[in-house]
């Protein structure tokens, strides 16, 4: 197991770089034209253009630039040229946000998907089963944006059951009111994924429930529980658990836009989209590659996860 975990860290490392490469190309490289321009902004000076191109290396080789570049981003030197604000110093102050949401509605999507689709594929054919079916492709049809405003405007607004959007800070509003500023979006987010890990799952259980090994379950004269929890449910779990590691990767790398600005969190993805619309470029680069790298690293863990449910994935 230690020597496959290596192995997945230094290939989580070398994807990584590779990732910064490809990033810096896409935003200096591809384009065409002068990088300074682009960053500078519409209403750019000549002289601004020259102080950009001189602080950025833009006129030294490549190799020169990309080492100038990540070196801004991972020192904290990187200003915004819209706001004149550390990106950094914002992306630090909107990542307890984007984790707050990211972690809660994970959690929430992976239990009730977990449960759903045990449920369903124990009952299979009957009438709670196709009712749950199509409950999850209700689910996951409904644009996030389209849920948010409806959670927001009567449960919010109209019912005053919830805040009508915002963030509380725990320690200062309480731990209570900071999980009833929490709750619409966790449900809101959660709702998109529910669905589809209850499907998978219950086709993998099915896939699964008929296997000789579990028939030899049951011929040892284990308890139908016992049997649909250790064996069929540990085995069905894998491909949701690499699914699951990649999806909360791609909330946690900006996935959750429309759900932060629809309740206005001010986490990282509303700072990415505010960006994008200013074409602002060093913090549109910085939380690209802050998303991949989460990504490249979610990947490595569910892998390692992968492996500890099942020993095989070990000798790959």
């Amino acid at each position: 197991m230690g020597r496959f975990i290596a192995r997945r860290v230094v290939g989580m490392v070398v994807v990584m770089f590779a990732v910064s490469v490809l990033t810096f190309l896409i935003f200096n490289v591809v384009p065409n034209g002068d990088p300074a321009v682009r960053m500078a902004g519409k209403n750019s000076t000549p002289v601004q253009i020259a102080a950009i191109k001189k602080e950025w290396g833009f006129d030294q080789p490549l190799y020169t630039q990309y080492t100038t570049t990540m070196e801004k981003v991972f020192t904290g030197d990187l200003i915004s040229y819209a706001n004149q604000t550390n990106v950094v110093e914002e992306i630090k102050r909107g990542l307890p946000r984007t984790f707050a949401l990211a972690i809660g509605a994970a959690l929430l999507w992976f239990a009730m998907g977990t449960a759903l689709g045990l449920y369903t594929a124990i009952r299979a054919g009957r009438f709670s089963d196709t009712l749950v079916t199509v409950l999850a492709l209700t689910g996951v049809s409904m644009p996030v944006f389209w849920l948010g405003a409806l959670a927001s405007y009567y449960l919010g607004f109209k019912l005053a059951l919830f805040p009508n959007g915002g963030y509380a800070e725990i320690g200062e509003a309480g731990l209570w009111e900071w999980v009833k500023h929490m709750i619409l979006p966790w449900c809101v987010l959660a709702t998109l994924f529910i669905g589809v890990y209850s499907r998978v799952l219950r086709s993998n259980v099915l896939d699964t429930i008929n296997d000789d090994y579990v028939r030899t379950a049951r011929a040892k004269g284990l308890s139908e529980r016992r049997v649909m929890i250790h064996h069929v449910l540990r085995n069905s779990l894998i491909p949701i658990v690499t699914l699951w590691g990649l999806d909360f990767g791609m909330v946690l790398g900006g996935g959750a836009i429309l759900t932060e600005t629809v309740f206005d969190l001010q986490g990282v993805g509303q700072y990415f989209a505010e960006s994008v619309g200013q074409l602002d470029v060093p913090p549109v680069l910085a939380v690209t590659l802050f998303g991949a790298f989460f990504i490249v690293l979610l990947n490595t863990l569910v892998d390692i996860v992968y492996a500890a449910l099942d020993p095989r994935i070990r000798l790959s």
